[in-house]
């Protein structure tokens, strides 16, 4: 069974935040959960990076204006609260 999810520990694993938590959730279960679909269809954002409006469909997404990437952890998937952005330097493989 996994633990990934088990600390809520603030700052740690999918409680991490920015870069870090986009980091955990890329390298989660050897990256399955970062393309997984969220939830009830996904989660209604703005990009932290340029503004522009989006629906964050899987665990990881870019930006469809700006490319920069947006992460939310599996305990977290239902609160957009919780949606955290990798930085304007960040890009995916």
């Amino acid at each position: 069974m996994c633990d990934c999810g088990s600390s809520r520990t603030s700052g740690v694993g999918p409680f991490a935040t920015g870069r870090e938590l986009v980091e955990f959730v890329l390298g989660a279960h050897g990256g399955s959960v970062a393309t997984a679909d969220l939830p009830n269809g996904g989660l209604k954002h703005a990009c932290q990076g340029c503004g522009t409006s989006f629906v964050l469909k899987t665990f990881v997404q870019q930006c469809p204006s700006c490319g920069g990437v947006h992460a939310v952890s599996p305990p977290r998937a239902n609160d957009p609260t919780a949606i955290q952005y990798a930085g304007g330097d960040f890009k995916l493989d």
